[in-house]
């Protein structure tokens, strides 16, 4: 749903904390409050997946961007896993991003269904990579629909199967 206020486009997405130690997890909940502009209060749980950290879901409404905004202000914290996702709205495409303390960021664009939209310049790099024997095509493909993130993150996320769901809505 893409709600479009004076000149304000709104999205909506959803961010999955996968796990947060937690000493991090009140700095998470400022960092995305400072950017959707409102008081998050998730309700976090135990992550069977690693001993002493905490998961955490937030289904969000904010201005366009928000997700990069989110992800940018979570990146690089050291014992953070998550993933922010941003449904398409007019004038932008939807997008995920992923991130992992040894991967780091990963971000995709995605279509009405959530599918990854690879652009065609990096498709013909990967090819170009593959000829010229510097990889697989297999490989480049993989990296190009972040699978290193989905193996990395596949186990906290079927271990917060069930959890709560908070939702939010920037105020505009």
């Amino acid at each position: 749903m893409t709600v479009r206020t004076a000149d304000r486009t709104l999205s909506r997405g959803v961010l999955y904390v996968h796990s947060a130690p937690s000493a991090l997890c009140p700095h998470v909940e400022w960092a995305v409050g400072g950017v959707l502009g409102v008081q998050t209060n998730p309700t976090w749980t135990p992550q069977p997946a690693q001993s002493g950290t905490y998961r955490a879901e937030l289904s969000w409404t904010g201005v366009a961007g928000s997700a990069a905004a989110i992800a940018s202000a979570l990146r690089g914290w050291n014992h953070l896993r998550f993933e922010v996702t941003e449904d398409p709205s007019p004038g932008t495409e939807g997008s995920r991003w992923s991130y992992t303390p040894d991967l780091g960021v990963f971000h995709a664009v995605t279509g009405i269904h959530g599918d990854i939209m690879i652009p065609e310049d990096r498709l013909k790099a990967a090819v170009v990579k593959s000829a010229l024997g510097e990889t697989t095509l297999e490989n480049e493909i993989d990296k190009l629909l972040g699978k290193p993130w989905d193996d990395e993150l596949e186990t906290f996320r079927h271990a917060g199967e069930g959890a709560p769901v908070r939702w939010l809505h920037q105020v505009v």
